[in-house]
């Protein structure tokens, strides 16, 4: 009798637990949010600025207040935000984004060789015989034409 309580304690768990309802950023035009998840408690959006008109533009907010924290001494290395219902996520490899806070990411933003961000594509890499990928130096300047 009291193993199928047991058993039946833990199933009724499990499924009001898979019933609990995903954080969802918040779909405020403009606004860009800085998130914070303390353990225990539920998740809390701090506004970081307003006026936004692109998530790349809140990406480059969230950075900014990464590296000035950093500068005052602090040692947080991965920043997440969310705007306009999407979530922003800034690392070392960059910023990716996301619908959700624990789903799938997408790379957005690439780290340079000296820690700025840009569009992947516009980052020249190769990749040498030993797989280690390498930035490419920029191509020679053409000769000067001769002086007639």
């Amino acid at each position: 009798m009291n193993r199928s309580v047991l058993i039946a304690a833990v199933m009724a768990s499990a499924a009001v637990s898979g019933c609990a309802q995903p954080v969802k950023a918040p779909f405020d035009p403009g606004v860009c949010f800085a998130v914070e998840r303390p353990e225990g408690q539920d998740v809390v959006f701090n506004v970081v600025a307003r006026d936004q008109a692109q998530i790349e533009l809140c990406a480059a907010r969230l950075e900014e207040m990464r590296v000035r924290f950093n500068r005052m001494g602090g040692s947080r290395r991965e920043v997440t935000g969310a705007f306009q219902g999407q979530f922003i996520f800034v690392d070392s490899r960059g910023v990716s984004f996301s619908r959700t806070l624990d789903g799938a990411r997408f790379f957005a933003l690439a780290r340079t060789g000296d820690g700025r961000l840009a569009v992947p594509g516009a980052i020249e890499r190769g990749i040498t015989e030993l797989g280690v990928i390498v930035e490419e130096a920029a191509p020679p300047a053409p000769p000067p034409f001769p002086a007639d």
